[in-house]
């Protein structure tokens, strides 16, 4: 398959200071709610923390010096993400540091592998599952601490602290933080137990923007295993329950995917040899959880859940928030795939990823990436309201490596060669004749089933770091979770690359941001031709987007895209099916509610609504008063 492109131009804390500009990035934060005792220091990663009444505040060593370099505008594309580089290993360690010194109340910490965040980035809270330590974050850390001021709730082993004492811990820097930023939402990313304490939070508080991200919440606790197991520990004695962990962890952890961490993002599979030492050199680490949730420790803790769930589940109609749920598909301690539906079907704002071959622990295995599922779920945000460019984060080197067009078999079979035009008219493989500086628009056909769209998007990531913004049918974005759950992973690699819905409003944006743009004129009508139209255009007669690209001075650049119609044949197109009475009730069902991009007769075409969205821009400008916009 090949792609021909020419050149056409056309002409601080805020334990210190509630000064949100002043927080200091620098510092690992670690606060500890409750009374004015004394407390030893803690030590998290080999830095020690300083007591100061209530608040502890630990210095964080950057090369042998505090770091001052300001925090970046934005990302770039295909930025480091870190995924993968910290292990369960690292979890453990930081666990055990958390332990040593664990006296006092819950308090909440900065990992130190988060860094510093974007300009304007959001609070996220962490809210760990039963083991309480806040470590269970560690494979996501560097990944989201690059666009979020991360925190950390640690639970010590021996504190019992009630429900109610928890959730008014949360309250309160909920608080702290909206009194900081009142335009940014706060995000609470509860695993579990942290799950459900989340939900109570916001079913406490509907009027703060809350923005919550559950990871196989505990709100199902009475339909599992976990609620027989106070009666089991109960009965257990003592002597027996060094044995106990063991027995639990092949049910609540996927050894297979907590090896295959590092090499997800990968194109090839990692040895046996090397998944066999990862889960033997795992094995002793069980031992741990002997420390971190000793017999009356999880007793305590279980009823926590219980209490937890109880409460979120009586509060569900009160939650406003957005909510994004991560269910595992085979998790053996709570059925977290159908709680997603149930919590789906409640909640107002609700929306929900599912991940078939994860297990309980669904952050410390290979699979998952949490800010690749708030980004396609469009629940990122650094203001009152989402904006879909300004919001927009590009893709990081681990989404872009497991890109399809990534994969081995890809490259073996589909592989397509671009070719673009210099302005001697001279044709080079890559894209050296495109512009770097935008705006730039490119225009060329579908081929079948639109699978050319794939290629020339990531070929610009990799050769040129430029996202290139594909206007997309808006059908794409509005999809039912429930019955078209098999549209879901398409239409997430599209969010991830960089695709918008296509609107006059949208395209003015674009231009005026001077990005780099996707068109296809002749749309999804010409990614799914019928027989015989093998390299037909469907293009409109009324060309939509010379005349808006002419106003921003941008580079059209047409190009025709050749090969995959030689090599595929169809077998039965739209004309078959409606004639048949059994496909065509299918696709009158999968039609039904859906709307026309382009309406004969009806409104402005996407030229007009921009022109007008432009125009109206003026207006605004001007200060007269608009009645339409």
């Amino acid at each position: 398959m090949t792609l021909t492109l020419t050149h056409s131009g056309i002409p601080l804390s805020f334990l210190c200071n509630l000064n949100e500009k002043h927080r200091l990035r620098s510092r690992v934060l670690v606060r500890s709610v409750g009374n004015n005792e004394s407390r030893e220091s803690v030590v998290i990663s080999g830095v020690s923390s300083v007591n100061k009444k209530d608040a502890y505040v630990a210095e964080c060593d950057v090369g042998g010096k505090k770091s001052k370099q300001d925090a970046p505008e934005e990302l770039e594309v295909l930025w480091d993400d870190g995924f993968g580089t910290q292990t369960t290993d690292d979890g453990i360690e930081i666990a055990m540091n958390l332990i040593k010194s664990d006296g006092g109340p819950p308090r909440w910490f900065c990992p130190m592998a988060c860094g510093k965040p974007i300009k304007n980035s959001p609070v996220l809270l962490y809210l760990p599952g039963i083991d309480g330590t806040g470590a269970g974050l560690v494979i996501h850390e560097k990944t989201l601490g690059k666009v979020y001021n991360v925190q950390c709730l640690h639970i010590p082993v021996w504190d019992r602290t009630s429900l109610e004492g928890l959730i008014h811990i949360v309250e309160e820097i909920v608080m702290i933080e909206r009194t900081l930023s009142p335009n940014k939402p706060i995000y609470l990313l509860g695993e579990s137990f942290g799950g459900a304490l989340a939900l109570c939070v916001a079913a406490r508080n509907p009027t703060v923007d809350l923005i919550l991200i559950l990871a196989n919440p505990a709100t199902a606790y009475e339909r599992s295993p976990l609620n027989f197991l106070p009666s089991l520990l109960e009965d257990l004695p003592e002597e027996y329950y060094g044995i106990f962990p063991y027995a639990m962890s092949p049910l609540v952890c996927d050894y297979i995917k907590m090896a295959m961490i590092k090499s997800y993002g990968r194109n090839h599979v990692e040895s046996l040899w090397q998944m066999f030492a990862g889960f033997c050199k795992d094995l002793p680490l069980i031992s741990v959880m002997l420390k971190i949730l000793p017999k009356d420790t999880l007793t305590w803790r279980l009823k926590l859940v219980q209490s937890a769930a109880a409460y979120a589940n009586s509060r569900l109609h009160a939650i406003t928030s957005q909510v994004l749920v991560l269910a595992s598909g085979r998790d053996n301690i709570l059925p977290s795939k159908n709680e997603a539906q149930r919590l789906f079907r409640i909640l107002k704002h609700c929306d929900v990823r599912v991940f078939e071959e994860n297990g309980h622990t669904i952050l410390l295995e290979s699979g998952v990436n949490v800010l690749t599922a708030i980004k396609t779920t469009y629940m990122y945000r650094r203001s009152s309201k989402h904006d879909i460019l300004k919001d927009f984060l590009p893709i990081s080197i681990t989404e872009f490596k497991n890109l399809p067009v990534e994969t081995w078999w890809y490259h073996l079979y589909i592989d397509a060669v671009i070719f673009s035009t210099m302005e001697n008219g001279k044709i080079v493989r890559g894209l050296e004749g495109i512009p770097d500086e935008g705006p730039v628009l490119i225009v060329g056909n579908h081929m079948l089933m639109a699978f050319d769209v794939f290629p020339i998007v990531s070929e610009f990531m990799r050769e040129k770091k430029i996202t290139l913004h594909g206007l997309t049918h808006p059908e794409f974005f509005n999809i039912d979770v429930e019955r078209e759950y098999y549209i879901i992973p398409l239409a997430d690699v599209l969010r991830v690359g960089g695709s918008i819905p296509v609107s006059g409003r949208n395209f003015f944006k674009l231009l005026a941001k001077k990005s780099h743009v996707l068109l296809y004129p002749g749309g999804l009508r010409e990614g799914l031709h019928r027989k015989g139209e093998a390299g037909k255009l469907f293009w409109p007669d009324k060309q939509e987007f010379v005349r808006m690209a002419v106003k921003f001075g941008a580079t059209i650049i047409p190009f025709g895209g050749v090969g995959e119609d030689d090599i595929l044949e169809l077998l039965v197109d739209y004309n078959d099916m409606k004639r048949n009475p059994l496909l065509n009730h299918m696709v009158n069902t999968i039609n039904q509610g859906r709307t026309n991009l382009r309406p004969p007769d009806v409104g402005p075409s996407v030229e007009e609504q921009a022109i007008l969205y432009l125009e109206a821009q003026d207006r605004v400008t001007k200060g007269d008063s608009l009645k339409w916009l």
